[in-house]
């Protein structure tokens, strides 16, 4: 160019502009892709690259701490799950630090064998490598995962340096996520590359505050087991009350009925006709009521706006304890199975595949959000929101729903079907106790979330401020084990 360079003029145009200018040197630096994409050099990035390479105690890069770094099994879907086996983790289990074991597929015990590379065991660290950033301690005694995660085994300088809660806390960190964040690509689903997620910095903080930040999962794991513990004993108490708790029903090899029973059924399976199918619907229709007298359906339609975002609750968001996820959606990328609005109190119920009983109530601060077509939501009217929950989650009443679905890839139940499924009355002092277990699961499920946020913000405290300032914050946190 003949011209002289016009800065003034190049500056002008930059102004108002997301723009990073940086030397090629610092491009090429540790850049084997040659990646020039705003994703990986956007200011937030690189700034949170900075701030960790330089922590004042120093840094690894992920791929030093591990002597294995692996993908999930490949070639293992749906189809190949089991009732019983081993659990099967994929990346919605992996929404909180802690194995969340709500949607937990298993595996048959031989599958499992001849994928034994990628078997996972208590405390080790199982991370997401499709779709978003997680990561998570695995909780389970053992279990094997998807070709959507990363299986990882601490090396020996790994183990003598960090503890897994501590790198699981900075990966699910605000600087962690956004750090992974930078090494994920792809057009149409953003992936993780192992040799990519082997790059990602982590800070190496001091023992005290892992011990500490150690302590704060050990303790929402401890309410977590009192969530599920008092979720179980309300289920107790409503199989007791409904003579169901010890019952063993009749299981004949064979059985007949009239070919005008199955005309009007409209079924000529023989699940459908069993006889143990038979007394539990003469228990549970005693009272004569259905579901649709006592907790009519919620059709209040969300149509989405053009701006903004709202907050979603899909399938997968339902958790083993009976509570749900929101996650904030965009409103111009609303999906289109995003339906019907919920309010406060009432209980969802998915239609497909109820034997996996994913119900959930919906909490105060859920109040107008979004649920996916797939579910049915309840307005409960003559019957506690917590009994109606625990009551559709019973395992028998499960399988009762089950029977009623149709196809085979994705079996659902219609909702005029759900609706007229029977509902016993259930009296008071059942209803007290329900009540009760349920509240107090929500409670310590409440307590082990904010656990488990309290170590991710000491870890930013840390990098941004100082560790005695994150002990000091997470010393308040952490009740006394």
């Amino acid at each position: 160019m003949s011209r002289p360079f016009d800065e003034a003029r190049y500056r002008g145009l930059l102004e108002g502009l997301e723009v990073t200018e940086l030397p090629l040197s610092i491009v090429r630096k540790e850049n084997d892709k040659l990646r020039i994409d705003s994703g990986y050099f956007s200011k937030p990035m690189l700034a949170a690259d900075h701030q960790i390479r330089a922590y004042r105690g120093g840094c690894d890069e992920l791929g030093l701490l591990f002597v294995r770094f692996v993908k999930g099994v490949f070639d293992i879907n749906a189809e190949s799950y089991t009732e019983s086996g081993v659990p099967f983790l994929r990346i919605l289990n992996l929404r909180s630090g802690i194995i969340d074991d709500a949607n937990l597929a298993l595996i048959p015990e031989s599958v499992h064998e001849v994928e034994k590379k990628t078997e996972l065991l208590r405390g080790e660290i199982v991370l997401s490598k499709t779709a978003y950033p997680a990561a998570s301690v695995v909780t389970l005694e053992r279990c094997n995962t998807s070709q959507d995660t990363i299986a990882t085994s601490l090396s020996d300088y790994g183990k003598s340096t960090y503890t897994p809660e501590a790198l699981v806390a900075y990966l699910n960190s605000s600087l962690g996520k956004r750090l992974l964040w930078r090494q994920f690509q792809g057009n149409v689903q953003l992936h993780l590359s192992l040799d990519d997620g082997r790059k990602v910095p982590v800070p190496r903080l001091g023992r005290r505050i892992q011990e500490a930040i150690t302590s704060a999962f050990d303790g929402a794991n401890t309410f977590r087991q009192q969530a599920f513990a008092a979720n179980e004993q309300a289920e107790q108490s409503l199989l007791r009350a409904l003579g169901l708790e010890n019952w063993q029903p009749p299981e004949p090899l064979t059985y007949t009925r009239t070919s005008r029973d199955a005309f009007a059924a409209g079924r000529l399976d023989a699940e459908y006709f069993a006889p143990r199918v038979a007394e539990l619907l003469n228990r549970l229709n005693k009272d004569g009521l259905t579901l649709d007298g006592v907790a009519p359906a919620r059709h209040e339609r969300f149509v989405p706006g053009t701006r903004g975002s709202f907050d979603y609750i899909e399938i997968g968001g339902v958790r083993a304890d009976g509570t749900a996820v929101s996650e904030s959606v965009p409103q111009l990328e609303a999906p289109s199975r995003a339906t019907w609005l919920v309010k406060s109190g009432d209980v969802i119920t998915s239609t497909v595949r109820p034997i996996r009983r994913l119900s959930a109530l919906i909490a105060p601060e859920q109040d107008g959000h979004v649920c996916s077509s797939g579910f049915v939501v309840l307005q409960p009217a003559s019957i506690p929101a917590e009994v109606l929950l625990t009551y559709l989650r019973l395992p028998p009443v499960c399988e009762l729903l089950d029977l009623h679905t149709s196809a085979s890839l994705y079996p659902a139940i219609s909702e005029l079907d759900l609706l007229a499924m029977p509902m016993p009355r259930i009296d008071a002092a059942t209803q007290t106790k329900v009540v009760a277990n349920v509240r107090a699961a929500q409670a310590s499920r409440r307590r082990a979330a904010e656990l488990l946020e309290a170590a991710k913000r000491a870890v930013e405290i840390a990098i941004e401020s100082d560790e005695a300032s994150a002990l000091e914050f997470l010393n308040r946190e952490t009740p006394p084990q």
